[in-house]
C-alpha cells in the first residue's frame, strides 16, 4: 500500500505564501503512473477540489477559487508534488490533502474525490485575518 505524506502546513497571515509538499512512497508505487490532486476540507464542509497535475506535469487544472494564486508542480525524480499558495486568504483555512489517481483508468472529473485511489493524511493550513 503506497503512502502519501503531506507537510508544510502552518499558521500564516492574510497575504502570506506557503508551500505544501506531498511525498509518495511504496516499493510498488509508480509515481509517474498517477495524476496528483490537491483537495482541502474546512470544518463542517465537504472536501473540495483545489487542483490537479498530470503525470508528467504537462497539464494542470485549478478550482476557480484558487486560480491565479495557487500553483501545483511535481518532481518525479523525488516522488513529490507541491502546492505553492500565494496571497492566502482566511477562506483558504482548511486541512489540505494530496491524492493520487491513475492517469489511465481513472475516468471522470478530476474534481471528483471518488476517482482517487490513494490519499494522504492531510496538513492543516490556517490563515489569520
Amino acid at each position: 500500500q503506497p503512502q502519501l505524506v503531506e507537510s508544510g502546513g502552518g499558521l500564516v497571515q492574510t497575504g502570506d505564501s506557503l508551500t505544501l509538499s506531498c511525498v509518495a512512497s511504496g516499493h510498488t508505487f509508480a509515481f509517474t503512473n498517477y495524476d496528483m490532486g490537491w483537495f482541502r476540507q474546512a470544518p463542517g464542509k465537504e472536501r473540495e477540489f483545489v487542483g490537479v497535475i498530470s503525470w508528467n506535469g504537462g497539464r494542470t487544472d485549478y478550482a476557480d477559487s484558487v486560480k491565479g494564486r495557487f500553483t501545483i508542480s511535481r518532481d518525479n525524480a523525488e516522488n513529490t508534488v507541491y502546492l505553492q499558495m500565494n496571497s492566502l486568504k482566511p477562506e483558504d483555512t482548511a486541512a489540505y490533502y494530496c491524492a493520487a489517481k491513475l492517469t489511465y483508468g481513472s475516468g471522470g472529473d478530476s474534481a471528483d474525490v471518488s476517482i482517487y485511489q490513494y490519499w494522504g493524511q492531510g496538513t492543516q493550513v490556517t490563515v489569520s485575518s
